[in-house]
C-alpha cells in the first residue's frame, strides 16, 4: 500500500511537470513497481482518478470555471462509455491492451518532443 502510495505521489509529480497525465506513468509504474497486470493497474488509476477530479472540478467551480450543462453532457456519455471499455478488455486478450497502451505511451512522447521544439529559442 505504502509503495502504491509513493508511485502515485512520483507519478503525479512528474506528469505534473511534463505536462501528461498521471496515467502514463502511474500504469507503468504500477505494472513494474507492484506486479500489478496491465488491465488492473489501468483500472486503478483510473479509480485514482475520482477524487482528483472532483478536487479539481470543485475547485474550478469556486472560480467560475465549471460549464454545468457540458460536465452533465460528458458524465452521461462516460457511463454507457466506460462499461463498453469494460466489454473490449474482458473481451480481448491482455497482450492487445499491452500493446495498444504502448502505442499510447508513443504517442504521448512524440507529442511531448513536439512541443517542446515548437517552444524551444532557435539554436544558433
Amino acid at each position: 500500500m505504502i509503495t502504491t502510495a509513493v508511485i502515485g505521489f512520483l507519478a503525479g509529480a512528474v506528469a505534473g511537470m511534463l505536462g501528461v497525465g498521471g496515467g502514463i506513468l502511474f500504469v507503468p509504474a504500477l505494472v513494474i513497481g507492484v506486479g500489478l497486470s496491465q488491465v488492473d493497474a489501468e483500472a486503478t488509476s483510473l479509480l485514482a482518478i475520482v477524487p482528483v477530479a472532483l478536487l479539481g472540478a470543485w475547485s474550478q467551480h469556486r472560480y467560475g470555471n465549471v460549464r454545468f450543462g457540458d460536465g452533465v453532457l460528458i458524465g452521461v456519455l462516460a457511463a454507457p462509455a466506460a462499461v463498453l471499455g469494460v466489454a473490449i478488455v474482458n473481451a480481448v486478450p491482455e497482450r492487445v491492451i499491452e500493446v495498444a497502451f504502448a502505442c499510447l505511451m508513443l504517442l504521448v512522447a512524440a507529442q511531448l518532443v513536439r512541443r517542446a521544439r515548437q517552444t524551444a529559442p532557435p539554436a544558433r
